[in-house]
């Protein structure tokens, strides 16, 4: 698990989101240390009152980037100034605040405890459908702690879903280690029927499938990507983490798939899904990789062109095979990393960018944000932010029409219609 250093600056609201970074990386096995010296991972909660403090936050980056492996930024000026933070030359991942436990994971499956119930936050249900998963990757030791998978029941876990949605979920995110391999202790691959029927309870919801290998989905991807197109209830959002484009290198990290594979599963929803958005994540300096290996991740970047995008520089974990490993020097993993975290950039920037002058019918207002804006995402979990929502009568839980009238890189904004 990731030795975590967070600093927050700013008002109550950023306080509390602090709070709920550090709550989901207690939980998920992470451990807070005193000083980033100490730390793999620095998170710097940003304030952007006034120009004084925009210095001030640019420098305390620029400070715990040198300090630490991997800088995550986030809060008020890093969603509302991130490109900031790259004009300064700060090698470090803007984030929204709820991005940012999953990105410290450092490639690792997410950690769920024996006795996980749902969890209604707002209008947002959390699911957890199962603990554990089927690969035994390298440098992971979070399967020390969950072992194989363990799935309960289709009926069990559509129940906890009905239960959340009559507790007013509008919004509920299947988690797991790997959802993608839900039933094989049972010998069958179910996730697709799981889904399916949790399409099926009466109310006025939506779905977004969490983090789900490769492997797991390219035996269902069939199933998977009709069963999106089908039911409007679904995210047309898929979290499938190649973690690298270099079949030697995925090979060492003992991943389940290789390149071949994570490529018919993008194909086949891009076959199937008009509109949709694929998310993926990326180790890079793991021990073995070449410059040829990153070169194939940049280039596997470039033809799948996925809109949202984990970028983790690899850091040893005790336990681990990979840990014996000898590593690359800190050098190289910066240098890698700010090649593909730019690239990402242009290529969310894009997305988003094309967004402009269209309309977005039936967004889901999710949570607020800051000053009287709201959150929203769209059918394919883009995020869309609404300002002056007071203005316009709008309320958490709300289905609204939108038309998209700008971008800031990782979220487009938009207008009721």
């Amino acid at each position: 698990m990731a030795r975590y250093h967070i600093e927050t600056y700013g008002c109550t609201s950023n306080r509390g989101e602090s709070r709920e970074i550090e709550r989901r990386l207690r939980d998920a096995g992470h451990h807070q240390v005193e000083g980033p010296e100490r730390a793999d991972v620095a998170i710097l909660n940003t304030c952007t009152v006034v120009e004084k403090t925009e210095r001030n936050m640019l420098r305390r980056a620029e400070e715990l980037a040198d300090e630490t492996a991997d800088l995550f930024i986030t809060g008020c000026m890093a969603l509302a100034q991130g490109e900031e933070f790259a004009g300064a030359g700060i090698d470090g991942q803007v984030l929204h605040w709820d991005e940012v436990p999953e990105a410290v994971t450092n490639g690792e499956c997410p950690t769920t405890t024996p006795d996980a119930e749902p969890i209604l936050q707002g209008v947002i249900g959390i699911l957890p459908i199962a603990r554990g998963c089927m690969s035994d990757c390298s440098y992971c030791i979070t399967k020390q702690a969950t072992g194989k998978i363990d799935s309960p029941p289709i009926e069990e876990n559509v129940e906890k879903a009905r239960a959340l949605v009559h507790a007013g979920a509008k919004e509920i995110r299947i988690t797991g280690q790997d959802t993608g391999v839900y039933g094989w202790d049972t010998g069958e691959r179910t996730l697709h029927e799981l889904l399916e029927r949790i399409c099926a309870i009466d109310g006025d919801f939506r779905v977004r499938v969490g983090m789900a290998n490769p492997k797991g989905v390219h035996g269902i991807r069939e199933e998977l990507a009709n069963v999106f197109a089908e039911n409007e209830e679904l995210y047309n959002f898929l979290h499938a983490p190649v973690q690298s484009g270099s079949d030697d290198v995925l090979g060492d990290m003992r991943r389940q798939h290789q390149v071949e594979e994570y490529l018919e599963v993008v194909e086949t929803f891009d076959s199937t899904l008009e509109y949709w958005t694929l998310s993926t994540d990326f180790i890079v300096g793991f021990p073995t990789e070449t410059d040829h290996d990153h070169e194939q991740s940049m280039s596997l970047l470039r033809e799948t062109r996925p809109e949202k995008l984990n970028v983790t520089r690899f850091s040893k974990r005790p336990g681990t095979d990979a840990a014996e490993m000898k590593g690359l020097g800190g050098t190289i993993k910066k240098e890698r990393s700010k090649a593909m975290s730019d690239l990402k950039l242009d290529i969310v920037g894009e997305a988003y960018e094309e967004m402009v002058g269209e309309v977005r019918e039936d967004v889901l207002v999710v949570e607020e944000g800051t000053a009287d804006s709201v959150k929203c995402r769209d059918g394919a979990y883009r995020q869309i932010i609404v300002q002056n929502a007071d203005d316009h009568g709008i309320e958490i839980g709300d289905f609204v029409d939108l038309e998209i009238i700008g971008q800031n890189t990782v979220y487009a904004f938009g207008e009721p219609l």
